[in-house]
């Protein structure tokens, strides 16, 4: 059986205090478990380190030389904690982040220079899939998701929920007519999505029901979705994220503000269990969790 750190610096602290009194002040325990820590040393060890007498303690040539030897053991263990935590200031190494591709545009592509700037020995490798994918299979340290997860063998720290805005361009408004009640939703163009379907489900109530959108043009992720909005083709519900600085600029305009039931897609950041994660990974997530509060939780942008 090995010895433990807490024998090993049980037995140095005694040397070093003279007593197993002075030693279990100092280390903050007792006595007589200061003495049973040394005893298990000495019975795991087969040998003799400390000769006891009621006035004091003396080592044995045996104690003498293990005790370089503990010393030494616990010298470069304090060292290696030391170079952990500057590793907290010094992080290098590569993270590798998915998301869908609007999250990666409109989002995380802004923030990769301003986290750099203050860690700059990580590397970042951005991959988008408008799809969930399997992360151990492409080697992906975080994933950026949105709604409620089910996977189990994930662990997840929520950075934000983003409002849903049921939105047009003014062009599209002018030519077919501004919507005053939510059932006029029935006679226009909706846009929509052709794979994530439950984001066809838009957060309004039509003739008594949560309003499930039947797109006349159907794309694969948001940021499509938001071109064809842009261009005039129709109406669609996107999330606060990609819409925000294009409802402030006026080139699509919030509907049924008055009438719309507040919804908030949560934003996940996502990865596989494991004992420790590394400090580049956590950074990370803290840094973007922190910049999506400052400008996704407020209120409302129109």
């Amino acid at each position: 059986m090995k010895s433990t750190v807490e024998e090993l610096l049980a037995f140095m602290t005694i040397v070093d205090t003279g007593s197993f009194i002075a030693a279990a002040e100092r280390l903050g325990q007792t006595a007589s478990g200061m003495s049973r820590s040394l005893s298990r040393l000495e019975s795991k060890l087969g040998v003799t380190l400390l000769e006891r007498t009621t006035r004091k303690l003396k080592l044995t040539q045996e104690g003498q030389q293990f005790l370089q030897h503990a010393r030494k053991i616990l010298s470069d263990l304090s060292a290696a904690e030391e170079a952990l935590e500057k590793s907290d200031q010094d992080t290098s190494g590569v993270i590798r982040i998915d998301s869908a591709t609007p999250f990666i545009l409109h989002v995380i592509t802004p923030l990769v220079h301003k986290f750099r700037q203050s860690y700059p020995n990580i590397e970042i490798e951005l991959n988008n899939h408008d799809q969930v994918i399997d992360l151990l299979e492409h080697q992906t340290d975080v994933a950026i998701r949105f709604g409620e997860l089910n996977d189990s063998t994930l662990h997840a720290k929520l950075l934000c929920r983003s409002r849903l805005y049921i939105v047009a361009s003014p062009e599209y408004l002018a030519q077919r007519g501004v919507l005053q009640h939510p059932q006029d939703l029935l006679a226009h163009d909706l846009i929509g999505f052709s794979q994530t379907r439950h984001l066809n489900t838009w957060p309004i109530q039509v003739q008594g029901k949560a309003f499930g959108a039947r797109p006349r043009i159907k794309a694969s992720n948001g940021e499509t979705v938001r071109q064809l909005a842009l261009e005039g083709a129709g109406i669609a519900c996107l999330s606060r994220f990609l819409v925000q600085d294009d409802i402030k600029a006026g080139r699509l305009t919030a509907l049924l503000e008055d009438q719309i039931e507040l919804h908030y897609q949560k934003i996940h950041a996502v990865y596989y269990l494991r004992e420790h994660l590394p400090k580049r990974v956590r950074l990370f997530i803290d840094f973007l969790a922190e910049k999506l509060r400052e400008y996704l939780d407020r209120k409302s942008v129109v």
